[in-house]
């Protein structure tokens, strides 16, 4: 399946019949297409130019001799773009929830949005771990520098750290479930992280937005050279400087929500 072609046309609102319609191809073409099939040179090019994508994008060049990807877009890491996080259908944050298998991780200030989307989250968390998949939540520190700076920069001052402690009243359950850890970071945070196995959604932040309002790529890790990893280390080094959330000594009742 082309994972690529299948997002991109979600994003766009493109319906396969209609890209088969200006592509000048059988719908059916269309669908060998979306199941792996690669097309000729001339409707990759109709494809990409139809769809306002790189061509390299849908169809990445395959693998050298060495076996190894080739480098930039091509490299297999890039399966789905998004033109801001609120466009990231539900499903798709329910799928990889459910489906992992080895490891949750989860690197924000608040994630409102992450228990709002899904009023279950937690209890799913919990069965997740109850599995044996390890699941790590690091949210912003409500009382630290970081997120006063933050609220600052997006114009809602002290907001940022109130959704904070808002949010952490979802989690609060996860805390005596083995598997589960929830800690507090007080560091400058580029990128929201969403990991779930070797699937990363990664959410960069744009000065003075929300993350909300901020695209989202989705990320498979190919080998251990890649971004993916890069990020992924990048996790654990916040996680190795945060600390434990201890809600009883913090007073952490919601101050509402956004």
């Amino acid at each position: 399946m082309n994972e690529r072609l299948h997002s991109v046309l979600a994003q766009r609102g493109v319906s396969p019949e209609s890209l088969a319609e200006a592509c000048e191809v059988d719908p059916k073409t269309v669908s060998r297409w979306l199941g792996g099939r690669v097309p000729h040179p001339r409707h990759r090019f109709s494809v990409a130019q139809h769809l306002r994508v790189e061509e390299t994008f849908l169809w990445p060049a395959p693998l050298s001799r060495s076996g190894r990807p080739g480098t930039g877009l091509g490299n297999g890491e890039i399966i789905g773009t998004y033109q801001n996080r609120a466009s990231v259908p539900r499903d798709t944050w329910l799928a990889l929830l459910q489906g992992a298998e080895r490891q949750i991780d989860v690197l924000i200030f608040s994630g409102t949005f992450f228990a709002q989307t899904n009023p279950h989250v937690a209890r799913m968390l919990a069965e997740r771990a109850a599995t044996g998949v390890r699941v790590r939540l690091c949210f912003g520190d409500p009382s630290g520098s970081a997120a006063a700076t933050r609220g600052r920069e997006e114009g809602i001052g002290d907001t940022l750290a109130a959704k904070i402690r808002a949010s952490l009243t979802y989690y609060r359950p996860l805390l005596s479930e083995t598997g589960c850890e929830v800690r507090l970071h007080d560091t400058t945070l580029y990128n929201s992280l969403f990991r779930y196995d070797d699937d990363l959604l990664v959410n960069p932040h744009v000065w003075g937005q929300p993350a909300s309002a901020n695209p989202l790529f989705h990320l498979r890790r190919v080998d251990a050279t890649g971004w993916f990893d890069n990020y992924a280390q990048s996790f654990d080094a916040v996680w190795a400087g945060a600390r434990p959330w201890t809600p009883d000594h913090e007073g952490t009742a919601a101050h509402g929500q956004d």
